[in-house]
């Protein structure tokens, strides 16, 4: 496993290149739904805004996502660069899994990213907005298969 401070690249400032490449691997490292594996990603000094949680530092971060998914089973993500400039990135995603009940939600969101020059992500901001929606209208299953390069569902 990596080093907590192990730099990350690409670092900023981004091109669409570059950009890209950081939004899918956030997407690749929370379809892991490994909290400690996507903790890395993540400055030690961390500030997130996830809803109306305040979360900061890594070991919130952990704690964070195992709650998260504790509760949001089956959970697969998609997430698609939406704008970059500097050492920032927004980007638009959609995710879905299902409660302990067996309801099943879309949820959609908007993040805004800040780097910090070795590529951690220093700096989080999520919106997001949650749609109840039965098995046979799910759209995303697992991880995102090898070589698809395709948007997220609208």
């Amino acid at each position: 496993m990596s080093s907590p401070d192990e730099a990350r690249p690409p670092f900023p400032p981004f091109d669409a290149e570059t950009a890209a490449k950081k939004v899918r691997a956030a997407e690749n490292a929370w379809n892991t739904r490994d909290p400690e594996k996507v903790s890395l990603a993540y400055t030690s000094d961390t500030v997130w805004r996830n809803r109306s949680e305040w979360v900061r530092g890594r070991e919130e971060v952990v704690a964070f996502l195992t709650r998260k998914w504790e509760r949001e089973l089956d959970y697969a993500l998609r997430k698609s660069l939406w704008a970059f400039a500097g050492n920032r990135i927004a980007v638009r995603f959609q995710y879905e899994c299902r409660d302990a009940d067996g309801q099943w939600w879309r949820c959609y969101g908007n993040e805004n990213w800040e780097f910090a020059e070795n590529g951690l992500m220093q700096r989080r901001e999520a919106s997001i907005n949650d749609l109840r929606i039965t098995e046979d209208e799910r759209r995303i299953v697992g991880a995102r298969a090898e070589g698809d390069e395709s948007d997220i569902p609208v």
